[in-house]
């Protein structure tokens, strides 16, 4: 049985990396007029209170889109990441953070379509209820890694798949870098960004290595780390990989990045990782 709710993570500092890397993909396609497909293997509930109990318990937004919220003069991908966010609050307050799922709904236009799978019993209820018959969305509660692969290619022949699983069931490691490979052979031209979270570092280094070996090309990492490596458990940095990233991505990242290291470390502890897996 999934237990895995993102109510206790949302606007985490994960997810301002997660977030800013997608909507810097999602506006670099509606630069072109043909339309689009956003596919989010596991989609979770869409939309969070953080001032539910969930989010108080934790308050990890705090260290996270919280940081950020009155800054100026931030750079231009974080800029434009938490004008989004500010689009779900009212007056200014921060007071709800966007899922994935509503991050992308907000940019898509008219002609562009989303797929979203999720297999958690409750938030596929809140998720369909937080869409709301949006006639743009398709909601299935299936394996969002199976599912995604069988709809490739996508009839618009352009688009971004994000994979972002829990990881709360080890096998998922192994699961993501299959369904890369799998999606990069139905969808060679597609944009493909995985989240992942690093709790056990060797599990990363395992993933990288893989990727690197692969055939997979043109793949960009991108990390944040708020805490130093550690042998305790919880997450202490996390990434995105990028399969066919647009080009301008790489140096927006790396004028946010550092920015992001310096606001949302812990003790000083801050750090990050651009690195090149594999070349064009």
């Amino acid at each position: 049985m999934l237990s895995y709710r993102h109510s206790y993570h949302a606007g985490n500092f994960a997810d301002v990396l997660k977030h800013s890397v997608l909507i810097h993909i999602l506006e670099h396609l509606k630069k072109k007029q043909k339309p689009f497909c956003y596919v989010d293997t596991h989609a979770g509930a869409g939309s969070y209170s953080l001032q539910s109990e969930q989010a108080e318990k934790t308050q990890e937004y705090l260290q996270g889109i919280a940081r950020l919220w009155q800054v100026d003069n931030l750079p231009a991908v974080l800029a434009t990441y938490v004008s989004v966010i500010k689009a779900f609050n009212a007056q200014n307050k921060l007071t709800r953070y966007p899922g994935s799922p509503m991050i992308a709904r907000q940019l898509m236009r008219q002609q562009d379509r989303m797929f979203l799978f999720e297999l958690h019993n409750k938030e596929i209820e809140i998720l369909r209820e937080v869409v709301n018959k949006d006639k743009r969305v398709q909601i299935a509660h299936e394996d969002g890694f199976k599912r995604s692969v069988a709809i490739m290619p996508p009839q618009q022949r352009r688009g971004l798949v994000l994979i972002d699983p829990s990881y709360e069931i080890k096998s998922d490691y192994d699961q993501v870098f299959e369904a890369i490979m799998q999606l990069y052979k139905r969808f060679a031209t597609g944009t493909i960004a995985l989240w992942y979270p690093v709790v056990e570092r060797q599990r990363i280094n395992e993933l990288e290595q893989k990727i690197t070996a692969s055939s997979l090309q043109n793949v960009l990492l991108f990390e944040l780390a708020q805490l130093n490596d550690t042998q305790q458990l919880g997450m202490t940095a996390s990434g995105m990989i990028v399969v066919n990233p647009p080009w301008t991505l790489q140096a927006e990242m790396q004028l946010a990045l550092p920015m992001l290291a310096e606001q949302l470390g812990i003790g000083k502890q801050g750090s990050y990782r651009i690195k090149q897996l594999k070349d064009e």
